[in-house]
């Protein structure tokens, strides 16, 4: 007799029991099922889910085969259909989280490796790539010693901005990394445009996009769930993240320091910081900014864009750099 497999859409966030079996894979596999996907496909073996796959944005994830069905050719099977699925949504470039050991699998399919840990294998597929961001950041190459910052800044505040003047003050040149990543009030344009502004009379800052490779919803999802984030998950992407910047990066530019703040609020960041310690260890020295205060309060882009929503921009005067706030008084 015949085996029957058939492959369709799970509804993970509709149906309670697509859910159920996703989870049971998922989780006979050890993979978490608190991750955010836009689109979920499985195989089903009658009734059985026996392989998935899921993707977010331009990041495929929580691809699982059942132990009996893994000398079958699902894996490929489901990562084919995600990679169509993408391409009919206009995406040509998309990245995976898969273990060391599936890793051949993936670069069978046109994967290229950009990063590996203990546990997770970090890669990409299409252009521009990662050797496409690597020759853009040689362009800007420094000798010396020279440190690093990496900032959303939404928007940039004089709290950055002293850890910029700080990591200047100890560098012969400094890198400050402006998250390319579009998931904020002030869009990346505005938020590169406004670091560049409040910069430009320090002769030894260089002001550079991260794209997908710093702190991205492909390298680090979780920062951008900060609370709601799982703990775990948010540990082995900040290892991620940490390593590429450490092996890939921080080479190219001659990068021997990255300076952070001090974390008073987000656990997310918080455990950023401790994941970037851990893997830097001797290589890249951490080194930890005390935060900026006024009358006793620590400057942050938060109380920025409270002040902002609740109608008194007048209030952040002192908060954000002179070129930022007149940036939001003519934009008002």
């Amino acid at each position: 007799m015949m085996i029957v497999y058939t492959t369709k859409r799970l509804w993970i966030h509709r149906s309670q029991s697509a859910r159920k079996d996703w989870e049971n894979l998922l989780e006979a596999s050890n993979l978490s099922t608190q991750e955010q996907t836009d689109y979920t496909v499985g195989i089903y073996k009658g009734d059985d889910l026996v392989a998935t796959g899921s993707y977010a944005g331009n990041v495929i994830k929580c691809v699982a085969v059942h132990s009996d069905y893994q000398s079958e050719n699902f894996l490929t099977d489901i990562v084919v259909h995600l990679m169509d699925q993408l391409r009919s949504n206009g995406s040509n470039h998309y990245f995976v989280y898969t273990c060391p050991k599936n890793s051949v699998y993936f670069k069978s399919l046109g994967f290229n490796k950009i990063v590996e840990t203990s546990n997770v294998t970090f890669m990409e597929f299409g252009h521009p790539n990662f050797e496409d961001y690597l020759s853009m950041l040689s362009n800007h190459k420094k000798e010396g010693n020279n440190g690093a910052v990496v900032m959303n800044a939404n928007p940039i505040t004089n709290g950055h901005l002293h850890l910029i003047e700080e990591t200047a003050k100890q560098s012969d040149y400094v890198y400050v990394f402006v998250l390319s990543e579009d998931r904020s009030e002030f869009n990346d344009e505005e938020r590169m445009m406004l670091v560049k502004r409040a910069t430009v009379d320090m002769s030894n800052v260089i002001v550079l996009p991260t794209n997908d490779y710093m702190v991205s919803s492909a390298t680090f999802p979780s920062y951008f769930l900060r609370d709601r984030a799982q703990e775990s998950v948010a540990r082995i992407q900040a290892k991620v993240d940490a390593t590429l910047f450490k092996e890939r990066v921080a080479p190219i530019l001659n990068i021997n320091h990255r300076f952070v703040g001090k974390e008073p609020y987000s656990r997310v960041t918080e455990i950023y910081n401790e994941s970037m310690s851990e893997v830097f260890q001797d290589d890249l020295e951490l080194e930890i900014i005390p935060r900026l205060e006024i009358e006793g309060e620590v400057i942050s882009a938060t109380k920025v864009r409270k002040a902002l929503s609740e109608g008194h921009p007048e209030s952040i005067k002192n908060l954000v750099p002179s070129t930022t706030y007149d940036y939001i008084q003519n934009k008002k």
